[in-house]
């Protein structure tokens, strides 16, 4: 039940312009904005740089929050590109399987939400 209360406490306060459900749910730090960023393009692989720019963090912030991911083996190197090193969600990883479910429960549940106009729907990235 303990997921249902965060829902209900952080997507009740409705959508800023610009954050997904996850971090409307989940809070807006730099560490969630990165896995909802890496959550929402799990199907792509992206630079460090990419990664700072699409997830709205400061490239010292990530830096600090990358040591973390690398730590519990959320994200994995799949390539170079040059002289970049590219990456993506490990979704080998138990931990990362259950956040792509989480993921998925909070846009049903966010989904419900705006259907039973208790929301107003989260305007569209461009």
């Amino acid at each position: 039940m303990y997921i249902e209360e965060l829902l209900v406490r952080n997507v009740s306060r409705g959508p800023s312009s610009e954050q997904s459900s996850f971090v409307l749910a989940m809070g807006n730090t730099p560490f969630i904005r990165v896995i909802s960023f890496l959550l929402e393009n799990r199907i792509f692989d992206y630079s460090k740089t990419d990664i700072a720019k699409n997830a709205e963090v400061g490239w010292s912030t990530l830096h600090g929050v990358w040591k973390r991911l690398e730590e519990l083996n959320i994200v994995k190197f799949t390539r170079r590109v040059g002289k970049s090193k590219m990456y993506r969600l490990n979704e080998e990883n138990p931990v990362v399987r259950k956040m792509i479910e989480i993921d998925a429960k909070i846009s049903e549940y966010y989904a419900q939400r705006v259907a039973n106009k208790e929301l107003k729907p989260i305007p569209a990235r461009i």
